[in-house]
């Protein structure tokens, strides 16, 4: 019965719209070429990225120009693999360093940079680490966003994938199932996610398209709507995050002459 109730929950009302036009806002910095993500917080004028394994260990804020306004040296912290970012209501910034390509990882970490600090030059993060219960396959997740303090964490599985919830509160913790989804088929790997600041809608991030959720109850996040929004080019897009309720920021890698930008994109 419980696997019937987890099928019901993703297959829903699932559409396709028209296209969303490319519209480049800028270009990112020549040498961030792994951009893995992307973040606004309210009050500030900057767009945060990361870039992915193997990169420095560094949190930069970018004026609407691509410009590097802002960087932020996370002093205790390694870039392991760091996928995502998401903030919270007061502006605190959270990294997700928990890809996990080659699925030997045991141990994840998301590290908080405070507001406060964001001003600053190194810090050294508060870090919230998560193991995932022995009964779930191991996971290589790339996307993750806060709702009611809870950190929600997807899975990258084209076929078959998980979400898994931890809390947002300083310290060791065992991540919690959520549900176990499917987003159509192959090459469907989600990138990136974020959710608006009314709370009202979720973004998840495909190389060529957008998943918009609407319409849900609690964190049934599958429950209600799923539109499918196709972009027109199809790039190694990393980074979502909301501009506004109703726009939203995407960033792709640099691959050759392609990609390495900063997009944007209104949803309706």
């Amino acid at each position: 019965m419980l696997h019937i109730y987890r099928l019901f929950l993703v297959i829903i009302v699932f559409f396709s719209c028209d296209e969303k036009e490319t519209h480049v806002i800028a270009d990112l910095p020549g040498h961030l070429t792994e951009v893995s993500a992307v973040e606004t917080i309210a009050g500030s004028n900057l767009i945060w990225v990361i870039e992915d394994s193997g990169n420095r260990n560094i949190l930069y804020g970018l004026n609407v120009k691509g410009k590097i306004a802002q960087e932020i040296k996370i002093a205790n912290a390694r870039n392991e693999d760091w996928e995502d970012l998401t903030a919270d209501k007061e502006g605190n910034i959270y990294i997700g360093d928990f890809g996990n390509n080659t699925r030997r990882r045991n141990v994840f970490a998301i590290y908080k940079v405070d507001n406060s600090k964001l001003s600053e030059t190194s810090i050294n993060a508060e870090v919230i680490s998560f193991r995932i219960p022995d009964k779930l396959k191991r996971e290589d997740f790339e996307a993750f966003f806060i709702h009611e303090d809870k950190f929600y964490i997807l899975g990258k599985d084209p076929k078959k994938s998980i979400m898994v919830k931890v809390p947002n509160e300083i310290g060791d913790h065992m991540a919690e199932f959520v549900i176990d989804f499917n987003l159509k088929g192959k090459h469907n790997s989600v990138t990136s996610a974020d959710i608006s600041s009314d709370e009202k809608k979720i973004v998840l991030l495909n190389h060529d398209k957008i998943w918009k959720l609407s319409g849900f109850s609690g964190d049934n996040f599958f429950s209600g709507t799923m539109e499918s929004l196709p972009l027109d080019h199809n790039t190694q897009k990393e980074g979502v995050c909301f501009k506004t309720n109703d726009t939203i920021y995407v960033t792709d890698e640099l691959n050759g002459f392609r990609g390495g930008n900063i997009y944007e994109y209104a949803l309706d």
